[in-house]
Order: C-alpha cells, then sequence, then structure tokens
C-alpha cells in the first residue's frame, strides 16, 4: 500500500507542474499581448485567474470562499495572507477578482515559460538586497497610483512546516500605510494539507479561504506600521491557532 501511495505522489507532483504549463503554451499568444502595455494588465489578470482555477481544478482541489468585506473594484488595496505553499498563488488569484499585483522572490523567475511572465507583471525582490528593497516602493508606487493593488506574503517566505505562522516583515505595511490604503487579511487553511513543499504530502480535497473586515489606514503615520503589522497578523493567526 505504502508504495502506492508514493507513486501516487510523485505523479501528483508531475501533474501539477503539467497543469502550470498547459494553459500557459495554449493562451501563450494572449498572454503576451496583454503585458506589452502596462495598461493592458487588468487583462491579463483575467487570464492568469482562469489559469489558476484550471489548475486547482485539474488538482482535484474543491475552493470554498468567505468574505466578511468584499473589495470594491476600482479601489487599491493591500491583500495580505499566510504562505505554506505553491498553490497560494493559484487561490489568492482565484479569492481576489480585483486586478493585483504580486510583489515576489527574484527565484520564481528561474522557473522555465512561467519565469518568462512572472518577471514582467510581478515586481520582484532580493530578499538579501536592500536596494532591491527599496525599489519595490518605487515600483508598487506606480502600480496603486495606476488603481491596482498589491499583494504580498508578509511572512517574507515560506516558513518550516511546523510554524502556524512566521513572523510578518514591515514591506506590506510600511506601502499601506504610506499610500494611505487598506490592508485586507487573508487566511488560507487548508493549502499546507494539500499540497505542502514536503514532496511525498498532499491530495485532492476542500480549500478554504476567508477575507477578514479591512483594516483602514486613514490617518496612520510611519510610527504606526508594526501597529498595523502585527494587528494583521493577530487576525490570522488567531484564526489558524483556531
Amino acid at each position: 500500500m505504502g508504495v502506492f501511495k508514493y507513486l501516487f505522489w510523485i505523479l501528483y507532483r508531475i501533474w501539477f507542474y503539467i497543469l502550470v504549463t498547459l494553459p500557459i503554451v495554449v493562451l501563450f499568444p494572449l498572454l503576451f499581448v496583454s503585458i506589452l502595455k502596462e495598461k493592458w494588465y487588468p487583462f491579463f489578470f483575467k487570464l492568469a485567474r482562469i489559469w489558476a482555477k484550471f489548475i486547482l481544478i485539474g488538482m482535484g482541489f474543491h475552493y470554498k470562499i468567505e468574505r466578511e468585506q468584499t473589495p470594491e473594484y476600482g479601489k487599491s488595496y493591500m491583500f495580505v495572507a499566510n504562505h505554506t505553499s505553491m498553490t497560494d498563488i493559484m487561490l489568492m488569484l482565484v479569492v481576489v477578482k480585483n486586478p493585483f499585483v504580486f510583489v515576489g522572490k527574484m527565484e520564481l523567475a528561474k522557473i522555465p515559460l512561467f519565469g518568462f511572465f512572472y518577471k514582467r507583471t510581478c515586481i520582484l525582490v532580493d530578499r538579501t538586497s536592500a536596494k532591491s528593497r527599496q525599489g519595490v516602493f518605487l515600483r508598487a508606487q506606480r502600480r496603486l497610483k495606476s488603481g491596482l493593488s498589491i499583494c504580498i506574503f508578509p511572512e517574507g517566505g515560506v516558513p518550516d512546516e511546523h510554524i502556524i505562522l512566521d513572523e510578518f516583515k514591515d514591506g506590506a505595511f510600511r506601502l499601506a500605510v504610506n499610500h494611505q490604503i487598506p490592508v485586507v487579511p487573508i487566511v488560507f487553511y487548508d493549502n499546507k494539507k494539500r499540497f505542502s513543499y514536503t514532496f511525498f504530502s498532499g491530495g485532492p480535497g476542500v480549500m478554504r479561504a476567508k477575507i477578514f473586515k479591512f483594516l483602514n489606514t486613514e490617518g496612520y503615520a510611519t510610527k504606526d506600521t508594526k501597529l498595523l503589522k502585527d494587528k494583521t497578523r493577530s487576525i490570522i493567526y488567531n484564526e489558524l491557532n483556531n
């Protein structure tokens, strides 16, 4: 029985990468055109949401989304969530309908084909470089001024599997305060169980997500960044811990 389990997990992982690649190949002409101009990004975002749903459904994941508050179309927000799985990107694209731009690590740009679009549409950061981190603020500012939102996983990476929620970095909250945009806490409950970074694990099933009430940043100053960060982390941590 154990042999079949390991065989399933191997094939399941291979199947995931097939699902990631296949729609990019099929939609390549449309995707390529959609990244030629920044103002066409909302069209690219719609295609990205189709890509994400294709992967989740193909992997046998049934997603359930609960919303305490719904983002208004045309407004900018800072979306933040816990980070436990490669599927976090896909689930975030399904949960949030407002066009947003990911702030993500540079390493993902090396993935064949996926990386081609990733580095042209996301704000990449080298977390070891202060200059790179500073550049994130300038690029995010331009995106926010164009009416888009930003999405950051504030743990700054995927924590060890035994950690419920790692400490948050300041970046997302400093950006939110500087631009006076609401922070939207989101919890992913099942991604670690369904498709963690542990190779021999996971399987089809439900993927639950919840959008909490927005945290208003109007009137906040830079000195309030830590307060906002701790408040956001507390909401996500308490929900996961319960």
